[in-house]
C-alpha cells in the first residue's frame, strides 16, 4: 500500500521524504522490522519506541512515524511527525489491513470479571448458527475453527488489525472481543468500529497500572463513551456502575439483571454441580453451567445476540448446549466422593462469586477447601483482599504461589497473610509449592467436600523470574485423581 494512502487517518505535524513509496509491512517492535516497512515508534510504559528508529532503519524500515523527529535523517527515509504515535498506530495499522471492521460486525465485552466467557460462548454461539465467526480472547484467538495463541486479553493495535484483516479477508461476518482497561488506555482499540458493546462488572483490579480505581473505571467508561449511535451498548443494571457506563453513550442502551427490571431479565430456578434451570424473559432454559455470575455471563450472551437480530427461541436452543470456558468453573469429581473447580479468579470479587456458587450448590452439606495465591509485579492492594475473602466464605484455605514473575512466593504469600485476624489464621496453611499445595487439599478432603483452586483457571505456566514453566492446575488434579 502506498505511504499517502495508510496517511490520510492521521493529522501529520510535519512530513521529510517521499509519500508516494510502496509500504509493505507495520511494525512498532524494531526487532520486527522487515525491508519496505513502516516503523512507529511509540513511547509505551515499559520502552520508547524513539530510542528504537536507528534499529528500525537498519533492519529495513522505509518510513518512520514518530512525536520527536530524530536530529540526523537518513536519505531515502521518509520522516512523518504527529502529535501522538499511540493514538495514531491503531488508526495506521486499522487503514493499512484495509478497515477491517467495516467489513464484519465486532462486538466488544469489557468488565473485571466474566470477559472471556462472554465472548467465547457468543463466538460459539454464533458458528452455531452458521457463520464463520472470529474471537479475540484472553485463552486463545480464533478465526472461525483456527485457533492463534494469545499473549494479552487485546492485543497490541498492529496485531489486532492484522487478525481482524485476515478474518474480514476469511469470511467472518461475526468477532467477538474482549476489550480490557489497558487496551482502551493505551488506545489499541482506536480506529475499529464496534456494532455493540457488553459490560460485564467492575471490581479492584490492575491498580498497578491504573493507580486508582476512579481511573480505572474511567478507562472502561471511554470504551462505551466511544460507540457510535448505531451501535448497541448493553450493561449489567446488578453492578452499581452498570449506569454510570452508559450514561455518555450515543449508542442505544440495553440492560440485563437477575434483580431488578431491565431488557433481558433473569432467575435461578434450579442448581447443581451439573448445571441450572434459568428463567429469562419467561422462558425456562436448562443450562450447563454453575452460579450466579454465570447466570449473569449467559444474560450478557442472550441479550447481545438478540441484539444482533436473532430470534430468541434460537438464541435459549443454543444457550442449553454450550459448555463452560476452559479454566471457568471447571468441575472434577473424584472417585473419593469430592470435587475439585479449577477457576481463574484473581481478584476478590471473582472469588466471591465462585465461592458464593459453591455454597449455593453445596448448601452446608460439605466442606470448602480454597487453594489460592496472588500474581507477582501487579496490583499488592488486592492480595490481603483475596486472603480475607477466601478465609471468610472456606473451611480450610491453603495460600499458595500463583504466578510470581519477578517476586519471592512467599513475600507475596506474606502479603496476604497481613489481612487476616487469628481466628482467620487457625483455618490457614501456606505452602508455596502450589503442586503441593494442591495435593494437600486433596489430602485433606472428605466426601461431598468441593476444593476450588483458583487463579490460574485455563494456564498451562507457572510464570518465575521472566520463565514460563509448563504447570496446569487441571492436569495436576487428574494426576492425583487417576492415584487415589
Amino acid at each position: 500500500m502506498k505511504l499517502t494512502d495508510i496517511l490520510t487517518c492521521v493529522t501529520t505535524c510535519e512530513t521529510i521524504g517521499r509519500t508516494d513509496r510502496e509500504i509493505t509491512g507495520i511494525q512498532m517492535d524494531s526487532r520486527l522490522i522487515e525491508s519496505g516497512d513502516l516503523f512507529v515508534a511509540v513511547k509505551g510504559t515499559q520502552t520508547d519506541g524513539h530510542a528504537y528508529i536507528q534499529k528500525a532503519i537498519e533492519k529495513g524500515a522505509a518510513a518512520i512515524v514518530c512525536e520527536q523527529l530524530p536530529d540526523i535523517y537518513k536519505e531515502d527515509i521518509t520522516y512523518i511527525r504527529v502529535s501522538d504515535t499511540e493514538d495514531a498506530v491503531g488508526k495506521l495499522a486499522t487503514t493499512f489491513y484495509g478497515d477491517p471492521t467495516s467489513k464484519l460486525d465486532l462486538v466488544g465485552v469489557t468488565g473485571t470479571n466474566g470477559k472471556t466467557t462472554i465472548a467465547t460462548l457468543l463466538y460459539k454461539m454464533f458458528r452455531q448458527f452458521g457463520y464463520k465467526v472470529g474471537l479475540l480472547s484472553t485463552v486463545c484467538n480464533y478465526i472461525d475453527g483456527e485457533a492463534i495463541p494469545a499473549d494479552h486479553t487485546t492485543p497490541d493495535p498492529i496485531t489486532l488489525n492484522r487478525l481482524l484483516g485476515r478474518m474480514a479477508n476469511e469470511g467472518c461476518k461475526y468477532a467477538f472481543m474482549e476489550v480490557s482497561s489497558h487496551s482502551i488506555a493505551q488506545k489499541r482499540i482506536g480506529g475499529l468500529r464496534f456494532v455493540g458493546g457488553i459490560f460485564t462488572n467492575i471490581t479492584r483490579d490492575h491498580l498497578d497500572y491504573h493507580k486508582t480505581f476512579e481511573n480505572y473505571l474511567k478507562a472502561k467508561k471511554a470504551f462505551f463513551d466511544n460507540l457510535p449511535k448505531t451501535a448497541f451498548a448493553l450493561t449489567n443494571l446488578d453492578d452499581k456502575n452498570g449506569k454510570v457506563m452508559v450514561q455518555n453513550t450515543k449508542a442505544r442502551i440495553a440492560t440485563y439483571s437477575l434483580r431488578t427490571l431491565c431488557d433481558f431479565k433473569g432467575k435461578v430456578l434450579e442448581d447443581g454441580f451439573d448445571g441450572m434451570l434459568l428463567d429469562i424473559n419467561n422462558r425456562e432454559v436448562n443450562v450447563q453451567f454453575i452460579g450466579r455470575f454465570n447466570a449473569s455471563n449467559l444474560l450478557a450472551v442472550y441479550g447481545a445476540a438478540c441484539l444482533l437480530g436473532k430470534q430468541p427461541e434460537d438464541v435459549l436452543l443454543v444457550l442449553s448446549t454450550l459448555r463452560p470456558v476452559a479454566g471457568r468453573f471447571d468441575a472434577i469429581r473424584s472417585k473419593r466422593g469430592y470435587t475439585a473447580i479449577v477457576d481463574y479468579a484473581h481478584t476478590p470479587d471473582a472469588l466471591e462469586n465462585v465461592l458464593s456458587a459453591i455454597h449455593e450448590v453445596l448448601r452446608g452439606k460439605g466442606r470448602v477447601i480454597t487453594v489460592v495465591g496472588a500474581g507477582g509485579n501487579r496490583d499488592k492492594g488486592k492480595r490481603p483482599l483475596m486472603a480475607q475473602e477466601s478465609a471468610r466464605q472456606s473451611d480450610k484455605v491453603i495460600i499458595t504461589s500463583d504466578n510470581p514473575r519477578f517476586e519471592e512466593p512467599q513475600d507475596i504469600i506474606n502479603d496476604m497473610l497481613a489481612g487476616l485476624n487469628k481466628n482467620d489464621m487457625q483455618k490457614v496453611l501456606s505452602i508455596a509449592d502450589r503442586k503441593e499445595a494442591i495435593r494437600t487439599a486433596c489430602m485433606l478432603a472428605q466426601p461431598q467436600d468441593v476444593i476450588l483452586i483458583a487463579g490460574k483457571g485455563h494456564e498451562n505456566y507457572q510464570e518465575i523470574k521472566g520463565i514460563k514453566h509448563h504447570f496446569d492446575d487441571k492436569e495436576i488434579v487428574n494426576e492425583i485423581f487417576a492415584n487415589e
